[in-house]
């Protein structure tokens, strides 16, 4: 296979990402049970982890190829392999504030860095949408791994202790792992630098990507499926625990259920972007899952969970709320393929820029959203409430179809 190698290790970074920038629903989970934070305070973890990847991303974009796609994810995993390797060792919250300041702050890196390599070693507008699945796809299967690596270290009978911080030994283990194998492969970067432009021309041609219609509507697209997206993988432990009432590692296990769904969502979009148009794919994950929560948050209300109850003997609604992301997964790998692909390779990187930045602000404002719902009201009110920037999302996603990019001479 072409490119094999970087293939490889593009999927190798994005997994160990998946893990640490998705343990924040386990995160706040276990802050609340920890330290006695409350659900709103808990919820700024998704601000220390998002605001930092939407402020790097801006400042990063236009100019990384400059600086080295290589070279910024080796400074992306090394931060983050020095985090790990303290975690263990933290016993307030501020801590956990700084690990997602610099969890986001490394992604930025990282994501800008793999958007841009994919125009790189793809060929095709099918095969970047293709690969671009895939990728998301295994972005998914990191965030299920991910969910169960923490469970595995959750001490159901005391939920004041912190055995599960030598998790992160583990994932600063896996952070340099993937070090290595970056340092050690080739990646060719000189289609993604403008050779004509200065730093002010790159910063010029970011600027640029603002005066097109389609552009616009796909970053309204990212902002309110993110939004969507972080709610629900943010604060499912949380419903499982308090709404549902299953033991603490259950909860964290249903996490990674609905990461399973999402990674297998983003890989059938792989295939399914083969064989239909974008648009068709997005309309119909967007109207299947919004179907979906009103038929299932109902089965959610007044549900009896007795205390033995595991994954072999637990009410149906306890499976069918996680595969929801199912249908939810497909709809951004999709959208992110068909910008980049409408746009010349060297504005990549200032596309990719704008996907991150937009992105986060997008999770942090869902989550923040989300917590607040749950707390004053309840579980179900919180999620119902996706209704609104989903109907949002289909209409724009509509009128990103009909637009066209002629990029200017």
């Amino acid at each position: 296979m072409k490119n094999f190698n970087i293939k490889a290790v593009l999927f190798l970074n994005y997994f160990v990402f998946a893990i640490l920038l998705n343990s924040v629903g386990t995160v706040i989970l276990q802050m609340q049970q920890n330290f006695g934070i409350s659900k709103s305070q808990a919820s700024v973890l998704e601000g220390f982890k998002d605001l930092p990847i939407a402020i790097c991303s801006f400042i990063l974009a236009s100019f990384l190829p400059k600086i080295g796609i290589k070279n910024s994810m080796l400074i992306a995993l090394f931060l983050v392999s020095c985090m790990c390797f303290v975690m263990p060792f933290a016993n307030e919250f501020w801590f956990f504030k700084l690990l997602f300041a610099i969890v986001g702050i490394s992604f930025a890196l990282i994501k800008i860095s793999v958007f841009t390599s994919i125009g790189l070693i793809t060929e095709t507008d099918k095969e970047h949408s293709s690969f671009m699945g895939f990728l998301e796809g295994f972005f998914m299967v990191g965030v299920l791994m991910g969910n169960v690596l923490f469970s595995l270290f959750m001490d159901d009978n005391n939920p004041k202790s912190t055995e599960w911080l030598n998790v992160y030994w583990v994932l600063g283990g896996l952070s340099v792992l993937s070090f290595l194998f970056l340092f050690f492969s080739k990646l060719n970067e000189n289609e993604a630098k403008s050779e004509q432009t200065s730093l002010l021309g790159d910063i010029k041609n970011s600027i640029s990507l603002f005066s097109y219609k389609k552009v616009l509507f796909f970053l309204l697209c990212a902002f309110l499926f993110v939004l969507v997206e972080q709610s629900f993988q943010t604060w499912t432990p949380t419903f499982y625990k308090e709404i549902l009432k299953v033991p603490t590692s259950m909860s964290i296990q249903a996490g990674a259920v609905l990461a399973g769904a999402f990674a297998l969502g983003r890989f059938l979009s792989g295939f399914f972007s083969k064989k239909f148009s974008w648009i068709y794919v997005v309309s119909f994950c967007v109207v299947g899952f919004a179907i979906s929560i009103l038929l299932v948050l109902p089965l959610t209300h007044n549900i009896l969970i007795s205390a033995g109850t595991n994954w072999l003997n637990a009410p149906l609604v306890v499976y069918l709320f996680p595969l929801m992301g199912g249908l939810l997964a497909p709809i951004y790998p999709s959208i992110n393929s068909v910008i980049l692909a409408s746009i010349p390779k060297y504005l990549h990187s200032a596309m990719s820029g704008l996907i991150v930045v937009f992105s986060a602000i997008g999770g942090t404002i869902g989550s923040i959203i989300t917590g607040f719902v749950f707390q004053e009201f309840s579980g179900q009110e919180a999620f119902y409430l996706s209704l609104i920037p989903l109907t949002l999302l289909f209409v724009s996603a509509i009128i990103m179809s009909k637009l066209k990019i002629n990029p200017k001479k």
